[in-house]
């Protein structure tokens, strides 16, 4: 029996340095392939690399997050979004790391985001004007254009949900009806009314950490509001789908286990050219 007490307590207490020390700073560059319905050709390869949830806060120094920047700038993106929640609430007081840092993301069609619930509850208009110092697009209720000639796809977002800024009615009125269109939404469960206009090709999320937490084979136990059914990875929503990265920072305890901090990498195909399962066409 006494064995046994030290045994289970050595293994607690690995388990412990592993989710304290190791895992929050393993990130996983996830890949994926995803054909979408109104994909031009044109924008078939199409790289969209997704962060999300960087949480900054007193933890978070300038050099962990120049080495996430540089992982992102190692993918080649031709997009890169970020889904929200770039502090943690009511730490706001570290936002000039953001501003010294972010400016090192790079890519061809530029940069664009979304505002998250703890930027909310941080200072959202500080962490505004930071992404507009560093070319971040804040899409607030709005679109953007990408274009290959006279091909287009809508980078479209809206505002935090959970704050009640968001406004998919403003973004629907004045987003074209021709051309693919992905949305971002801080929140992956605002993806039930995202899909039902059956206007979006994508959805892309975070929010959730995908529970941070997880016991493999189960559930995680701990999901936020708008973050509970749409919690982690790859969901089809009628004919939109929908993923959720797990994201990057940490909130409530500084652990991660069985579920490492991720970069996403989006390859967008065409069905004009490989067809609705994504195969090449012969």
């Amino acid at each position: 029996m006494f064995r046994w007490f030290w045994l289970v307590l050595i293994l607690g207490l690995c388990t412990f340095l592993y989710a304290y020390f190791i895992e929050p700073n393993w990130i996983e560059v996830n890949s994926l392939q995803l054909t979408l319905p109104h994909l031009a050709q044109e924008f078939s390869e199409y790289r969209i690399v997704q962060i999300s949830d960087i949480h900054v806060n007193r933890r978070t120094t300038k050099a962990y997050l120049s080495r996430i920047f540089r992982l992102v700038n190692q993918q080649k993106p031709d997009l890169i979004v970020i889904t929200g929640d770039f502090v943690t609430g009511e730490q706001e007081r570290f936002i000039p790391k953001l501003e010294a840092t972010m400016g090192e993301l790079v890519a061809k069609d530029g940069k664009f985001g979304v505002l998250g619930n703890h930027d909310y509850w941080a200072d959202p208009i500080a962490i505004a004007k930071v992404m507009a110092k560093t070319n971040v697009v804040n899409l607030d209720n709005t679109y953007s254009i990408v274009q290959r000639g006279a091909a287009k796809l809508y980078i479209a977002g809206v505002d935090d949900v959970w704050a009640g800024k968001a406004s998919l009615d403003q973004v629907l009125k004045n987003l074209p009806d021709d051309g693919a269109a992905i949305l971002l939404a801080h929140e992956p469960d605002f993806g039930d009314i995202s899909a039902a206009t059956n206007r979006f090709d994508l959805q892309l999320s975070g929010h959730s950490h995908a529970g941070q937490i997880r016991i493999p084979f189960f559930k995680p136990p701990i999901l936020p509001e708008l973050g509970q059914k749409y919690y982690s990875g790859l969901y089809q929503i009628g004919s939109m789908k929908l993923y959720t990265n797990r994201g990057l920072g940490m909130t409530a305890v500084h652990l991660r286990f069985a579920c490492r901090p991720e970069i996403t990498v989006l390859t967008l195909r065409s069905p004009q050219k490989f067809g609705v399962l994504g195969l090449p066409r012969s």
